[in-house]
């Protein structure tokens, strides 16, 4: 079977550096382009020097870093072309401006391993039912062919019924692609709603309470009035003959 060509790419110009580290690099970028590593299977890295506005522009597609790009490498004892991802980048966190950029040279005809964001697709039944969709796992690495890096994964979870998920290795990947993954872990599950719970305000408990205990200085009840009532003509009682007794 013939080898699976890879897709037509973005062509990128770049020039060889025979000058590293920050000095050389400074200046580079004084001329408006900035240095670039190649990283190659076989070979030592390459280090070249690229235009930063023409390498935003090429990944400013839908495919994002994962575009491929044919570099066009002039500088060096002979002109070449190297078919590359960008793998990282830095920026400078306060200009905004691309200040180093790292490329891995790939192959047509072998898969490289790219991150390809996960898009959930359509309405879930559990949410429906009053459930929560949540997406666990925003981010998958997968194994791809350069002429067949996936724009995206799309996960169907119209059919997730409440405490019902979907797990990687539902997943189906499109032609070329594949994952390879240690543990089935979840990619979206649809969780029971929260039962929300009757809080009572503070100032009601405490208006409860003082409608339960009498107010300071209030009459006391009949039946404990009665008793009082009682009691009391006893003790006048014992004043008076207390009294009769001293006269005598």
């Amino acid at each position: 079977m013939a080898a699976p060509q890879a897709a037509a790419s973005t062509i990128l110009k770049a020039t060889v550096r025979t000058e590293q580290g920050k000095g050389p690099a400074r200046r580079l970028r004084a001329k408006g382009l900035v240095p670039a590593v190649v990283y190659r299977r076989l070979s030592q890295p390459l280090a070249i020097a690229i235009d930063p506005k023409a390498l935003r522009a090429a990944v400013a597609g839908e495919h994002r870093f994962n575009t491929l790009l044919t570099l066009e490498i002039e500088g060096g004892a002979k002109a070449e072309t190297r078919l590359v991802l960008l793998k990282d980048h830095q920026t400078d966190p306060v200009q905004v401006k691309l200040l180093h950029a790292d490329f891995l040279e790939v192959r047509g005809d072998e898969k490289t391993r790219v991150e390809i964001p996960v898009v959930l697709t359509g309405k879930a039944q559990g949410v429906t039912d009053g459930g929560i969709l949540q997406q666990i796992c925003r981010f998958l690495q997968v194994l791809a062919l350069p002429s067949h890096i996936p724009l995206k994964i799309e996960v169907d979870v119209t059919n997730l019924k409440i405490a019902q998920s979907i797990h990687v290795a539902d997943l189906k990947m499109p032609e070329g692609a594949e994952l390879k993954y240690a543990t089935n872990f979840t990619i979206a599950v649809v969780s029971a709603p929260e039962k929300e719970e009757v809080v009572v305000p503070v100032a009601a408990v405490a208006a409860e309470g003082a409608a339960a205990a009498p107010a300071a200085g209030a009459a006391p009840a009949a039946g404990a009035a009665g008793k009082e009532g009682e009691k009391a003509p006893a003790a006048k009682g014992g004043k008076a003959e207390g009294g009769e007794k001293a006269k005598k």
